[in-house]
């Protein structure tokens, strides 16, 4: 059985400390070899869009950038429905890899056997 990591992140800009170790943890695990899922929400939706995780910059942390870069390459990359609509985000804005799904999605993958999640 593989593992499987979701990591739900709502921190963007507005708390960089917390945003950053969503990110760091989910390329952690997808380093280690686990199927990784992040889900961005709230504050981080605006990750989605191409040229916002390379302003991102918390002293000490790995470029948001790279994270990002390695989590489209290796994982999962999804954009909360609803938050995209709140930021009149569509499916045409969001970056190469990024896809935009709701609750039902979010829940599917969570209760998956052998999954673990983190919500930051």
């Amino acid at each position: 059985m593989s593992r499987r990591l979701v990591v739900k992140v709502t921190a963007g800009a507005d708390a960089p400390e917390r945003c950053a170790q969503a990110f760091t943890v989910a390329t952690t695990a997808l380093a280690a070899g686990a199927d990784v899922s992040l889900w961005l929400t709230g504050e981080s939706s605006w990750f989605a869009l191409p040229g916002r995780a390379k302003d991102f910059e918390l002293p000490h942390s790995a470029p948001l950038e790279d994270l990002l870069a390695a989590l489209l390459a290796g994982g999962r990359v999804t954009l909360c429905t609803q938050c995209a609509v709140r930021r009149e985000i569509g499916e045409a804005d969001v970056l190469d890899g990024v896809r935009i799904a709701g609750a039902a999605v979010f829940v599917e993958e969570v209760l998956g056997d052998g999954v673990q999640a983190l919500v930051y």
